[in-house]
């Protein structure tokens, strides 16, 4: 069931819309993320193809392979982003109609400041875990 979500940052002057196939929320507690949020940096899973923002939206280089993406006005936090092919995952606090949607997967959740992470039955990764999947020299290197 695919959703068309629409949002905005705080201050509405940025504009963010796409399209969901199956809307899940997915959060990431690595120490980046949580200093960007001040806790989890929590996306929905998007058709790459269907993003459009639009507004004074910038873009910081976090690191050697991602990106975030924040609203020039009033900073809200809009992406996260992989340098190498482009994706972004957006912000879940952007769309109003994500209210109820499940937790599909936690990244870093052995750095999450309440221990385990978010209650419920889903896939949990520790911070070795995460590097094995998208960038398994990381991993090795820490």
């Amino acid at each position: 069931m695919s959703v068309e979500l629409t949002g905005q940052c705080m201050c509405g002057a940025v504009t963010v819309s796409a399209v969901a196939p199956a809307p899940v929320l997915r959060a990431c507690h690595c120490e980046m993320c949580r200093q960007q949020t001040s806790f989890a940096f929590v996306n929905v899973a998007v058709d790459q193809d269907s993003i459009k923002v639009a507004g004074p939206a910038k873009v910081f280089r976090s690191s050697d392979w991602a990106q975030r993406g924040f609203c020039e006005v009033c900073g809200s936090t809009l992406w996260y982003g992989l340098q190498e092919d482009g994706s972004r995952n957006l912000a879940a606090g952007l769309f109003p109609a994500l209210k109820g949607v499940p937790m599909a997967r936690e990244f870093f959740v052995d750095q999450c400041l309440l221990g385990d992470g978010f209650a419920g039955d889903h896939r949990k990764l520790t911070r070795n875990e995460t590097f094995a999947l998208f960038a398994p020299s990381e991993g090795d290197t820490k």
